[in-house]
């Protein structure tokens, strides 16, 4: 099941008494544990039927004894388990396999397992997945952010410009979570209906107009030796906010995906094969004019050579980032 119909059942009382919530990707595993804690009980009924815990502070049968106790007039209790990954269910794994092999129909017992799966070697896992609902949040891939970017603002009644979408995901990776919360900040400085584009990306969320990582990919496939090289000296001038580790990794992303271009044979479908907003192909068009594939190849091996050179490897180390980038630019452009 998807986060979207785990919450429609939770919203229509469709209730489990066990929820493991678990994988890299924190932001699903919130919102539907903040549905539960919204949904399950009333205001009034909170008061003596809803327990959260945290992990590092508690003992596995502390949990066990909360999710043991009945309700108080209410239907439910709700016992929510945060940090659930730093919880020794190892101390007490029989009675915790026991309680989920027979869990209490009136209590929703929610754990909360952030930054990792949960192992699903062990025993009470296969338990869980056959009395309660499993749901694992894995990480999005980078090449599909601007899409969820997309589909999250039109939830709010908002539209963005595609090049906006592609802009926020370059500069905020793919950290839901953080890109949720910009979005939410960004929306109560634009009226809705509005369409947001870049002007109110970056006058919102910090992002320079003119000097960023999307307009570096611009500039180098236009080949514009003088924007390329005054958007290095602004990200010198500027590295917490466009740290070296970052502009390496979203140009070899960039230039694989021109590698990938070379590759495709019907080029009718190059949105679909490089995961990219149909907007953008035109883009892609230039840069392969401009990079063979011979020369697409050398990039990235410069920008491996580089990358390592950033992190002190086969450097003297006395190299400033600002100038390692200069001289890689020169020689992509060269």
């Amino acid at each position: 099941m998807t986060a979207e119909e785990i919450i429609k059942d939770i919203k229509a009382r469709k209730l489990k008494p066990i929820y493991l919530l678990h994988g890299e990707e924190s932001y699903y595993i919130d919102l539907i544990a903040d549905a539960l804690e919204q949904y399950v009980l009333s205001d009034a009924e909170k008061g003596f039927n809803q327990t959260i815990l945290y992990g590092k502070d508690t003992e596995a049968i502390q949990v066990i004894n909360a999710a043991k106790r009945y309700p108080m007039m209410s239907d439910y209790q709700l016992v929510l388990v945060k940090e659930a990954q730093e919880l020794k269910l190892d101390k007490a794994a029989d009675q915790f396999q026991a309680y989920c092999e027979k869990p209490l129909t009136s209590t929703i017992l929610v754990l909360c397992h952030k930054y990792g799966k949960f192992d699903k070697r062990k025993k009470v896992y296969k338990v869980l997945e056959k009395t309660g609902l499993v749901f694992e949040s894995n990480t999005i891939y980078e090449n599909k952010v601007p899409a969820w970017i997309e589909d999250f603002i039109k939830t709010k009644k908002y539209h963005i410009n595609p090049k906006a979408s592609a802009l926020l995901a370059e500069y905020l990776g793919n950290d839901l979570s953080k890109i949720a919360n910009e979005l939410e900040k960004l929306m109560l400085n634009v009226p809705q209906g509005q369409e947001i584009t870049t002007k109110e990306v970056q006058d919102n969320i910090g992002i320079s107009k003119e000097f960023n990582v999307f307009e570096l990919q611009n500039a180098l496939a236009r080949k514009d030796a003088l924007k390329a090289n005054q958007i290095i000296n602004y990200f010198e001038a500027n590295p917490k906010s466009n740290p070296i580790v970052l502009v390496m990794g979203n140009l070899n992303t960039w230039f694989t995906k021109i590698l990938k271009y070379h590759y495709v044979k019907d080029k009718s479908q190059l949105a679909k094969e490089l995961g990219v907003n149909p907007y953008f192909v035109k883009d892609y068009d230039l840069a392969a004019r401009n990079y063979s594939l011979g020369k697409t190849f050398q990039v990235i091996s410069l920008l491996r050579e580089y990358d390592l050179k950033s992190k002190g490897v086969e450097s003297t180390g006395n190299t400033e980032h600002g100038d390692l980038m200069r001289e890689l630019v020169w020689k992509i452009l060269h």
